[in-house]
């Protein structure tokens, strides 16, 4: 069974969380608790409390930070950090599922309310200064360099058909392609998987 540590200084658990998690503990601290996910929700977001949790945690172990009030700056600050999603602390127990089930599976998870406009901002902020050379890009197609590419600086995938002259399913499947290729899970991590020092990216011409 899957362990859950919620980590607050809250006297008991959310009535949402524990629903979620029936077995879920909480904890004031972390102090080398078994757990398969841990739950961080602060009375403030603290980046250098975040270093020092994830610091403690066993490698491969995510971190999902909770917020009563999300803001864009706090899930790119907690993202880049190393941090492997970050929500709305009073998220629905069915959303609160989804999240484990996508970090468990090595994944990024920012929220459908966040998603969107944290793209368009990481993606600048991460491509900046970028380098045309392909790099980890080579193992793509034109095309399917193209359609990473767009995509990595924010743009949607009828914005991409619209750009490329090519249909949403054609960018879909692309898109499927590129994933495959570079080993990544969705569009934060292409961003990321871009940004590394083997390689850099800048728009097709």
């Amino acid at each position: 069974m899957t362990t859950h540590l919620f980590i607050s200084p809250r006297r008991q658990l959310l009535p949402r969380w524990q629903q979620a998690f029936p077995a879920a503990v909480l904890a004031e601290t972390f102090a080398a608790q078994p757990a398969d996910v841990v739950w961080w929700m602060p009375p403030a977001f603290d980046p250098t409390a975040l270093r020092a949790l994830l610091a403690q945690l066993p490698a491969g172990t995510p971190l999902v930070v909770l917020s009563a009030e999300p803001g864009q700056a706090h899930a790119m600050q907690a993202i880049a950090l190393g941090a492997r999603a970050y929500c709305h602390a009073y998220a629905t127990p069915a959303m609160l599922e989804q999240v484990a089930v996508v970090v468990l599976n090595g994944g990024l998870w920012l929220g459908p309310e966040l998603l969107d406009t944290v793209m368009g901002a990481a993606s600048k902020q991460l491509l900046a200064d970028a380098d045309p050379a392909a790099g980890r890009l080579d193992v793509l197609t034109p095309r399917e360099r193209a359609v990473a590419i767009e995509v990595a600086h924010g743009a949607t995938n009828k914005e991409v058909a619209r750009t490329l002259e090519i249909t949403e399913r054609t960018v879909k499947a692309h898109l499927s392609a590129v994933f495959e290729k570079l080993g990544v899970r969705d569009r934060l991590q292409l961003v990321l998987e871009l940004k590394q020092p083997a390689g850099s990216v800048d728009r097709a011409a």
